[in-house]
């Protein structure tokens, strides 16, 4: 166990990529252990990645990408632009309102941060918003991608847990609509306070017809979520099929709808969704072996029996797991960390009595948040990166809108019906 969290730790301060990380520390431990053969690390591998129901993490990257190059992405933005123009900081707002309605499409908070930033962000300095603030308004409400379906960390968690999707899917509706009021909430007073973008008096006031129109144009990518979870709970098709079915979806639709899917945006999404599976297939092969490692050297149980020492309170150890994963996503991949520790942590929210879905949508909040804050956050670094902006205006810009994203899950925790209200209407108890 020593070598195998010494491993990990040293390789991964040495800044060596994740996959790699937590590849050669399971390599390493089967090494050191003679009653382990070291062909079963190889076999962990393999097995790894034959999994029917992960064949929908490729299928759902594919999709997104060919929704950004088909217009979808546009009319979207265009919606959202509507609804928030009268608002004070109206231009952060579209970005509240668009990470809401791109939850369907992409399921990457940090691919949508990144869109956004590079959509919004040019338009936002002209206006005269701090570079801090913009890439914290549009990194953190990236967030709302984890909940609103088909996120990639319920899929993740599903599969891993057994847990069903389509209740995941279900159970992040709400959550999501909710982190959406507290985001623009916050907006709304950091763009008083600090003067940025106010309503144009002129601006005309919206109008059923104008909204209805907008809302024919964007129909399709707004239903796809509801005929996903419709699709699941009716059994029309599987979570690993639905992937399928979103490809199909977004190709039909940027064809023959809108009409502005071309044979080059089609490559191109294909080579972009190459790149990106690539990457994330890569650390879930190769969390096999490290994975059976810490069921070897009994972690799990070692880490139940310490947590539970500290405290008998349902809501306080579920608190201390979500201060747990908050800490470790600050540094590790989250799919890594989705792979790792759900086999370690659901057993144990189980045992209190917790629904797992409910538990499913706190952790992948709280691990996708990490991606958005100091240290190693990715999404933080790259929407930093991509206007110039140095990471510790970033950090206290993005200030009050954590602390509405924590004054949200608290609210999640203790009041768990928030989560389960949809999936038990759809899916029954």
């Amino acid at each position: 166990m020593v070598l195998l969290l010494l491993c990990f730790i040293v390789f991964l301060a040495m800044g060596m990529p994740i996959a790699f990380v937590i590849g050669i520390s399971g390599f390493a431990f089967f090494m050191s252990q003679p009653m382990l053969p070291f062909e079963s690390a190889v076999q962990m591998v393999v097995l790894q990645s034959q999994s029917f129901a992960f064949l929908a993490v490729p299928f759902f990257i594919f999709a997104g990408n060919l929704m950004n190059v088909s217009g979808i992405t546009d009319r979207l933005l265009s919606l959202a632009r509507l609804l928030t123009r009268r608002m004070y900081g109206g231009t952060a707002q579209v970005s509240v309102v668009m990470s809401t309605l791109m939850g369907g499409v992409s399921g990457s908070a940090t691919a949508d941060a990144v869109m956004e930033t590079r959509i919004l962000g040019p338009e936002m300095i002209r206006l005269g918003y701090k570079k801090g603030y913009i890439c914290a308004v549009n990194c953190t409400t990236a967030l709302i991608t984890a909940t609103i379906p088909p996120s990639l960390g319920f899929i993740i968690f599903g599969f891993v847990g057994e847990v069903s999707i389509g209740r995941l899917f279900a159970g992040g509706i709400i959550p999501g609509i909710l982190m959406m009021f507290f985001l623009m909430a916050t907006t709304t007073i950091t763009s008083r306070v600090n003067k940025y973008d106010p309503p144009q008096a002129e601006a005309p006031k919206l109008t059923f017809r104008e909204i209805g129109e907008h809302l024919k144009e964007s129909i399709w990518a707004l239903l796809f979520p509801i005929i996903l979870i419709v699709g699941i709970r009716f059994g029309i098709f599987t979570p690993s099929e639905s992937g399928a079915f979103a490809v199909v979806y977004a190709i039909l639709i940027g064809k023959f709808v809108y009409k502005e899917l071309s044979w080059e945006k089609f490559r191109a999404a294909l080579v972009m969704s190459f790149k990106d599976n690539g990457a994330i297939m890569l650390i879930i092969a190769m969390s096999g072996a490290f994975s059976y490692a810490i069921t070897w050297v009994r972690l799990p149980i070692a880490l139940s029996g310490f947590i539970f020492g500290i405290t008998s309170n349902p809501q306080a150890l579920v608190l201390i797991m979500l201060g747990f994963l908050f800490v470790t996503g600050m540094f590790v991949d989250s799919n890594v960390i989705f792979l790792l520790l759900t086999p370690i942590f659901l057993p144990m929210v189980k045992s209190l009595g917790f629904d797992p879905v409910h538990f499913g949508v706190l952790m992948a909040t709280v691990v996708t948040l990490g991606v958005m804050t100091p240290p190693i956050g990715a999404a933080m670094y790259t929407v930093c990166g991509i206007i110039d902006c140095p990471p510790e205006e970033y950090t206290k810009e993005s200030i009050p809108f954590m602390a509405a994203i924590l004054l949200e899950l608290a609210i999640l925790v203790f009041f768990p019906d928030v989560v389960t209200f949809i999936p038990n209407l759809i899916f029954g108890k």
